[in-house]
């Protein structure tokens, strides 16, 4: 993973459930580990925006129910800064599937996606509608 310019605040920890953002048949995610989380004894791992989570189906298509998925944070409703000093929050919390080389499994995605997320996944960058 590529490191990103600013400094996201982890706020989704393991267990929270999460909105799915591309046609892949999700409807709802459980964050269930956060891949390269490193914290301190005793705390529960957290993710925020552009971190890499693998994720159970907790709504869904008949399909995809019951699977778990990798996927990336691009909403998170916590603000969070900007180098430039701006702060960012976003109406929910969502995520999209990705396979192991950090492609996105969907072909839309639905809503913002923020500009940390983007730096650190390009390809997510290509199918976003909109970059914030």
């Amino acid at each position: 993973m590529k490191a990103i310019s600013s400094k996201v605040t982890r706020a989704l920890p393991v267990g929270a459930v999460i909105n799915c953002a591309d046609n892949t048949g999700v409807k709802m995610f459980q964050i269930i580990s956060v891949y390269g989380y490193k914290g301190k004894r005793r705390t529960k791992p957290s993710a925020g925006v552009g971190s890499l989570v693998a994720c159970r189906v907790y709504k869904g298509t008949e399909k995809v129910r019951h699977e778990v998925f990798r996927a990336v944070i691009i909403r998170q409703k916590k603000e969070y800064k900007r180098p430039d000093g701006m702060s960012i929050s976003f109406e929910d919390n969502a995520a999209v599937v990705v396979n192991e080389k950090g492609e996105p499994r969907g072909t839309i995605i639905k809503g913002p996606v923020a500009r940390e997320a983007v730096e650190r996944f390009p390809a997510i960058g290509k199918i976003a509608s909109i970059i914030v």
